[in-house]
């Protein structure tokens, strides 16, 4: 996984939570699949503690992220989106 050994680092209170979507390593113990609203209702802190979401990827896989975290009671306003790739544009 790129970027894994910088992330699992400890940054002030951040917890990072892994999925992966197609094929899982031997002795694999994060989540399996894609992100939905079953998984962000497993892993996503409480929406009542009033966390701060940081997400990052293809717009497809933002837009899913963001809409469910909302959707669990999260503030729009905290959760940061950024995207890269395409956009469906020409």
């Amino acid at each position: 996984m790129i970027y894994r050994g910088e992330f699992d680092q400890e940054m002030d209170g951040a917890q990072v939570s892994y999925t992966l979507t197609r094929v899982q390593p031997p002795g694999w113990t994060g989540y399996a699949g894609r992100i939905d609203q079953a998984l962000l209702a497993r892993a996503a802190w409480a929406a009542d503690t009033d966390p701060l979401a940081f997400i990052c990827g293809p717009t497809s896989f933002v837009e899913t992220a963001a809409a469910g975290l909302v959707a669990l009671g999260y503030r729009p306003e905290r959760v940061k989106t950024e995207r890269f790739g395409a956009t469906g544009g020409h």
